[in-house]
């Protein structure tokens, strides 16, 4: 009988549990550890964001699932890893502390034969003071950090019904945030709500960004094919902003955020503010704060973990000159190389390298994307781990037959540009692969054939589509496996 640990319910670690309990029968154990109660699908945040979903649509209690499923769910925040047991506990173990209920603060520990770390990023807002929900902005990397948006939004609007002109700025709100991509989304459609409202006369946007030109999103920017003409994504970013009459500063990394002054300073080492009124920024990402010990009780948390917090799997981690890295330094299987039986798919994983160039102010502060790994990528990350998991199991067998490199790997996204059913857009974009492969494709690093954007109603269509299709597999109704990550 096989137990396996996954912790965090998220898009990697709910579809990693999905597929091992849907092929493992019953006498081999599956536990989930997550301190949250609800499954969110995020990319439906940036709706919530601006009032056009309500929060239960975008989520779902795990517990009634994960006990049809016959998952073993426990609310609770994993604390610390013993990969080799200890004194008293011959197996490796997993100590977490319970988040909610009648257990809420107890300390238990639940022994495993596999562990997946699935716990995605901490929000870390502390890295840029007064930053996020309950300071001096707002978020919507949360579901409930975007219901508070939604109302400090409406407070605006509100303003401007009274004839008061308002500053608007979204963007990123670290040096080295990522997810450039949900942010772009949410400009978009604060831009929209209030041009449907007929305030744009009062409104001033501004897209602050770390990224050194528009469109990089924290893979390099790409070149797309669109029309029948080949085309940049800083191209494609600079045409959306400027339809929506948004400006734009790019190359800014915040460093502290005021009550209605924002602090940020650019790549050549000068210090700037800018006013706002309403300010929705993404916070740097950082590990989970998890521990490792080993038998003895020594701290290995090194050993497992990068210095940013996240974990360390199959990739060469060799530092290198940033022109030296090449796509097979990038990992397969998430498996940790110090330990055959933990993996780490989705965000939780360390990248062995920026995507996007890494750029220093002349003051020596690093302001450039740390690169995406949420979405398709973590869920396809997710079913890989799963399924060599599942194999291993099965057979007793490690050589691994399922891989999923994100520089071989695609990726779609649909960025909203405002919801409505006969007005609303969104840019549609595939890349292919999400790592740059220059030896493969010497002169784009991507394939032209299958990276491709395409701006109009019909992406929203899809989108507002995707919203429930995704939601139908996290459910697991009927035929959920059927569906692509």
């Amino acid at each position: 009988m096989a137990k396996i640990v996954v912790l965090g319910a998220g898009i990697a670690g709910h579809t990693a549990s999905a597929f091992l309990r849907r092929s493992l029968s019953k006498q081999h154990e599956v536990i989930v550890i997550t301190p949250n109660s609800y499954y969110q699908w995020i990319p439906s945040n940036i709706w919530v964001g601006v009032g056009r979903m309500k929060v239960d649509q975008v989520r779902f209690k795990l517990a009634p699932l994960y006990k049809r499923w016959g998952i073993d769910y426990r609310q609770a925040k994993a604390l610390n890893i013993y990969p080799e047991g200890d004194s008293t506990q011959l197996r490796p173990f997993v100590e977490y502390e319970y988040t909610a209920g009648a257990h809420k603060g107890k300390t238990e520990r639940v022994d495993y034969d596999f562990l997946v770390n699935a716990t995605g990023p901490k929000l870390n807002f502390e890295a840029t003071e007064g930053l996020g929900p309950g300071k001096n902005s707002v978020s919507v990397c949360t579901y409930d950090h975007a219901a508070e948006a939604y109302e400090k939004l409406q407070l605006a609007i509100g303003r401007m019904q009274k004839g008061e002109k308002q500053r608007f700025v979204i963007g990123t709100g670290h040096p080295m945030a990522t997810c450039q991509g949900a942010a772009f989304e949410y400009i978009l459609n604060v831009s929209y709500e209030i041009r449907r409202l007929k305030l744009d006369h009062l409104a001033e946007l501004t897209w602050l960004t770390n990224e050194y030109e528009l469109g990089d999103f924290g893979m390099g920017g790409a070149y797309i094919k669109r029309g029948g003409y080949i085309t940049s994504t800083r191209v494609f970013a600079e045409s959306f902003l400027s339809e929506h009459n948004i400006k734009w500063i790019k190359r800014a990394g915040v460093t502290k955020v005021e009550k209605d002054v924002i602090h940020y300073e650019d790549l050549s080492g000068d210090y700037h503010t800018i006013g706002f009124d309403f300010a929705m920024l993404i916070p740097g990402f950082a590990g989970a704060d998890l521990k490792a010990f080993d038998k003895t009780g020594k701290d290995i948390t090194s050993s497992l973990f990068a210095p940013n917090g996240f974990m360390k799997v199959d990739a060469n981690y060799t530092p290198k000159p940033f022109d030296e890295w090449v796509a097979s330094d990038w990992p397969e299987t998430y498996q940790n190389p110090g330990y055959g039986n933990i993996y780490a798919p989705g965000i939780s994983f360390a990248p062995p390298h920026p995507i996007s160039k890494p750029m220093k102010s002349a003051n020596g502060t690093a302001i450039f994307p740390s690169p995406p790994r949420t979405g398709m990528p973590s869920g396809v990350m997710g079913k890989i781990v799963a399924l060599n998991i599942i194999r291993e199991v099965k057979t007793g067998k490690q050589p691994f037959k399922h891989r999923a490199s994100m520089s071989r790997m695609g990726a779609a996204c649909i960025i909203s540009a405002g919801y409505d059913m006969r007005r609303g857009a969104a840019a549609t974009m595939t890349v292919h692969p999400i790592v740059p492969d220059w030896d493969t494709y010497p002169e784009y690093g991507r394939s032209i054939k299958y990276t491709m954007g395409e701006a109009g109603l019909a992406g929203h269509w899809m989108k507002w589509f995707m919203h429930y299709m995704f939601l139908h597999k996290a459910k697991g109704y009927p035929f959920w496996w059927l569906l692509p990550e």
